[in-house]
């Protein structure tokens, strides 16, 4: 039988059909395969770093933010920029969320990599890390395996059903960036059940994401600042009519929504680390006994 996942991504693909991604995807293609396979790492959260590393820590993770957007700064990237006025506060949450240290191995899977701009950073925070790419648009994935080919084998490429790709597969860390609130409220929420599922015990999901306003005026607010603030960034009026006419296909979600999600799939620790007007880092932890806890949050 299929999983959620396969089935979840299935009705983001049919939207993409409409209009992909809202950060610079304007191109929609067909699943076709999958291939640059791994040898997949056994790989544990570290221990939390000693206070007295924290600086440096945090240092190596503002650089990979940055470098591995000059490493790709084509006009996908530029646009990017732009239309997140937030980018690097909050791609740089995204990475300091991971629980690794610098040098340790571990397994992370990018759900709607597109052009693998969010992998991009974590290979350079994280010169021992291996990952997974997932995304329904072949022409988003050739960036990505362009930007991401000094890699090598550390890295492999999936355009298909995540379940016959990976049926087995476990990951330390699941992070997906600008891609989840392209699913009814329904598909998110199997989505995180099956996540949880394909984490390792004690792994962790990441989401950098663009959100709702608890109410229609606090999004309507949101909303406008937002415009106007990628507007002080000379963003292109073309590009920004083309993600205003992109957003009337999305459907995001609450940060309170999500969290509460999250927590009934069986994550623990889960918090919103971050949040600029529509933009968000959600994040929660597979407990090491995970079964005990599922079991805690299905009879609450």
């Amino acid at each position: 039988m299929r999983s959620r996942i396969f089935m979840v991504t299935s009705a983001l693909e049919r939207q993409a059909g409409a209009a992909c991604c809202l950060y610079g995807k304007n191109k929609c293609g067909a699943a076709t395969g999958i291939d640059n396979d791994a040898t997949p790492l056994a790989g544990t959260p570290a221990q939390p770093l000693a206070q007295g590393g924290f600086n440096r820590y945090a240092l190596g993770m503002a650089q990979a933010v940055r470098k591995a957007f000059v490493a790709g700064a084509d006009t996908h990237d530029r646009a990017r920029r732009k239309l997140v006025p937030c980018f690097d506060d909050f791609y740089r949450t995204a990475l300091e969320l991971l629980p690794f240290k610098p040098d340790d191995r571990f397994e992370a899977l990018d759900l709607g990599a597109g052009a693998g701009l969010l992998s991009a950073m974590i290979a350079e925070a994280f010169p021992k890390a291996r990952l997974t790419l997932f995304d329904l648009t072949p022409e988003m994935l050739m960036i990505a395996r362009q930007r991401l080919k000094p890699l090598g084998k550390r890295v492999r490429f999936v355009t298909a059903d995540f379940a016959a790709a990976a049926p087995s597969k476990s990951y330390d860390a699941v992070v997906s960036a600008l891609a989840i609130h392209h699913l009814p409220d329904s598909g998110k929420r199997h989505l995180f059940a099956d996540i949880f599922k394909y984490l390792t015990s004690g792994g962790v999901l990441i989401n950098a994401d663009q959100v709702a306003g608890e109410t229609a005026a606090i999004d309507q607010r949101s909303r406008q600042m937002w415009i106007k603030r990628a507007r002080e960034l000379k963003v292109s009026e073309r590009d920004l009519n083309a993600a205003l006419e992109q957003m009337k296909q999305d459907l995001p979600a609450t940060v309170g929504q999500q969290l509460a999600w999250m927590r009934e799939s069986g994550f623990t620790e889960v918090s919103c680390a971050y949040r600029n007007l529509i933009f968000a880092v959600v994040s929660g932890t597979k407990p090491v006994n995970a079964l005990e806890a599922r079991s805690g949050a299905t009879t609450r």
